[in-house]
């Protein structure tokens, strides 16, 4: 199977890491361009060293470089504001963008979910990192049973979260809320994100809370497990904290919430905890590990596609 050259635009925490990852995956991509904003940004420094070609002129950079033509895929590592600059330049120019961004562009993308449907676009998003972590589980619960509300609250340490996760707080909420409902599958979602200053840093943790008819307990539990261990795959560092918690739901609560319902509620609490591969990044950075670590996916799956369609 051939391989694909690459480009990651944005030098910073998300797209060294993602570099390091394609220069130790399965050998389905090729590093073309690290490319930043910043001369002397450490993720530049290391690009050189692993002579992978950069640039510090933004994308027009990228286009001015004589390999360009031969890139077939552009990861966004930069800001949702940025992304949607570039999106229009690098269709217009015939490559795949997968953006790591909040900026929604093109459809949102969860491996596990949903990346065979959206693997012929030109734009996939990768939602967030709440959004790799806890869609994946929300949708698990929707494919068993009716999830009425879905809210993540995805924590992660403060020193992982860079100028661009700080930058993007809105985007975050919106972007995850959205994916919970277009991706998970639940009639209304919520996404909540916290900062935790605590040092020694911890490891990202995220809670999904669900709201569904009581009764599919077993199968729910089931499905739940079976997504963990689907992610894990390409996260090994993605567990779940302890089992899967059912409550009753009080009709008061239901009522204030607005549910109205002839059958009995129960909420639904899956706790889990996502440590980093620590390739570049430190293992408490489960938060964008996850990010790199789908966009990889992402991209290989792509080309596995394209070699079937070309066969």
């Amino acid at each position: 199977m051939s391989k694909a050259k690459v480009a990651i635009i944005g030098s910073g925490n998300i797209g060294t890491d993602l570099m390091i990852k394609v220069m130790r995956s399965r050998g389905l991509l090729e590093m073309g361009a690290l490319v930043g904003v910043d001369p002397s940004s450490d993720g530049l420094a290391r690009a050189k060293r692993l002579d992978v070609p950069t640039t510090a002129e933004g994308l027009e950079g990228l286009r001015r470089m004589p390999d360009y033509a031969d890139i077939r895929i552009v990861f966004d590592a930069t800001s949702a504001s940025a992304h949607k600059m570039h999106a229009p330049i690098l269709e217009a120019d015939g490559k795949l963008a997968i953006d790591l961004t909040p900026a929604a562009v093109g459809p949102f993308v969860v491996p596990p979910v949903n990346l065979d449907q959206h693997i012929s676009r030109r734009n996939m998003n990768m939602v967030t990192c709440g959004g790799q972590a806890t869609v994946p589980i929300v949708a698990a619960l929707s494919r068993v049973a009716t999830v009425h509300y879905g809210e993540i609250v995805a924590s992660i340490a403060s020193r992982s979260a860079g100028p661009g996760t700080r930058a993007n707080i809105d985007e975050f909420t919106e972007t995850t809320s959205h994916a919970i409902e277009v991706v998970g599958g639940a009639k209304r979602g919520k996404a909540i994100i916290i900062l935790n200053p605590a040092e020694p840093p911890l490891m990202m943790r995220d809670t999904v809370f669900v709201l569904t008819e009581a009764g599919h307990e077993e199968a729910m539990r089931h499905s739940v497990r079976r997504m963990v261990d689907e992610v894990g795959t390409y996260v090994p560092g993605y567990r779940l904290k302890q089992e899967v918690q059912f409550d009753l739901v009080a009709e008061q609560v239901l009522s204030q919430m607005g549910v109205k319902a002839a059958v009995p509620m129960c909420k639904v609490s899956v706790f889990l905890e996502v440590e980093g591969a620590a390739h570049y990044l430190p293992a408490y950075s489960g938060n964008l590990d996850i990010m790199t670590a789908a966009a990889l996916r992402t991209g290989e799956r792509f080309v596995e596609m394209q070699e079937v369609r070309a066969s």
